[in-house]
């Protein structure tokens, strides 16, 4: 992406989200024998028949495609800890459970490319969709609360769930502030004006689909 950074906190889209969520590493299983992979953003391998190793996701889906691998999905896309995940959200109304701060990104690439190498698919995309919707109605209510004299808000979000409020809270306390502390967003926009502006650095890989 190019151009100013808006101060507000422009939403990403989904694609963008799942792209960033691409580096994630994951654990795969080759079944044939590959040598090392040098790349642009590390080196990977040599691969060797059914000895796990670790690769970024983008890369395991692109070995899996090609049947080259299985993907081992990760420890909290079981069932037994998505339930405790559930159950521990539900009884809590305002704390939020530690999840990947891409869980939802990583399980819709895995669903999408590996859902042969998932136990109990339909169950753990059930749970998740639970997880999501038990999330943001805590977020809803939390969000009612916000007023002049929220400062600051600390939550363990994910990254899409801090994507969807983002532009929300940011302009809803600018709003508060320009009737209650004019001097602050006063401030703040003089801090922007000093601030130099860099150039994009550019994706740190390609975009392979």
């Amino acid at each position: 992406m190019s151009g100013q950074s808006d101060p507000r906190g422009s939403a990403f889209s989904a694609a963008e989200l799942e792209f960033l969520a691409e580096d994630e590493m994951i654990e795969i299983v080759p079944n044939l024998r590959i040598k090392p992979l040098s790349l642009i953003c590390g080196d990977f391998g040599p691969f060797q028949p059914q000895i796990p190793t670790q690769v970024p996701i983008w890369l395991a889906v692109a070995l899996k495609k090609r049947g080259k691998c299985t993907i081992r999905p990760p420890d909290w896309m079981s069932v037994e800890k998505l339930t405790q995940v559930l159950e521990a959200e539900r009884d809590s109304a305002s704390s939020f459970e530690a999840l990947p701060f891409h869980y939802v990104e990583i399980s819709r690439l895995l669903f999408d490319h590996a859902r042969d190498d998932i136990p109990e698919v339909y169950m753990v995309k059930s749970l998740i969709e639970d997880i999501k919707d038990v999330r943001f109605h805590k977020i809803g209510t939390g969000l009612e609360k916000l007023s002049s004299r929220t400062y600051a808000m600390k939550l363990n979000l994910s990254a899409m769930e801090v994507n969807v409020m983002r532009p929300f809270v940011t302009g809803s306390l600018e709003t508060f502030y320009e009737l209650t502390a004019p001097e602050i967003i006063q401030e703040s926009q003089r801090e922007e004006y000093r601030r130099p502006q860099t150039a994009d650095r550019g994706p740190r890989r390609e975009l392979r689909r």
